[in-house]
């Protein structure tokens, strides 16, 4: 990061997410908005990785971090606001369950990232992977362990698809 930003001095580096991009208060944003939900925050470099990559398509993206099934009155603090966005990027590492509860809980798409964060039989995402993919909420969708930049990128897509009808 520090060669490119020595180059590009007008660029930013997020060291959360990892990511060197454009200043994002420079960009417009968009009128609707999705969420970017984590478990805990073990898992906060990936959903930092999924709210940057939308912010830099223009996006508006509200953050629920550390709102694990392990503390779901966290969640439930915020559900309705979460219920508003177009679409919910949930990121969660150990056993997943937080998809499966986003995905019962509201009625747009739900794109589920597991992280290889864990301990046990995590199996570096492996266990996570497995049981998103079982999972039995109806819009949900899984990526990839570890694919921030997926789940902000297609959560992105949607909400510039609506915008534009």
């Amino acid at each position: 990061a520090k060669f490119v930003l020595k180059q590009h001095p007008y660029l930013q580096y997020h060291a959360t997410a990892n990511i060197v991009c454009t200043p994002i208060e420079e960009i417009n944003k968009s009128q609707n908005y999705f969420s970017v939900l984590c478990a805990g925050t073990s898992d906060l470099a990936v959903a930092e990785e999924a709210a940057l990559t939308a912010e830099v398509m223009g996006i508006q993206v509200k953050r629920f971090y550390d709102v694990g099934v392990s503390g779901i009155h966290r969640l439930f603090n915020h559900i309705h606001e979460i219920r508003q966005g177009k679409v919910s990027v949930v990121i969660a590492g150990m056993e997943g369950a937080l998809a499966s509860v986003v995905g019962g809980l509201v009625n747009h798409p739900v794109y589920a990232v597991p992280t290889s964060v864990g301990y046990g039989a995590n199996l570096d995402g492996v266990t996570t992977l497995l049981s998103m993919i079982n999972s039995c909420a109806p819009g949900t969708s899984v990526l990839n362990i570890d694919n921030g930049f997926g789940g902000g990128y297609n959560a992105g897509m949607i909400v510039k698809m609506i915008e534009n009808n």
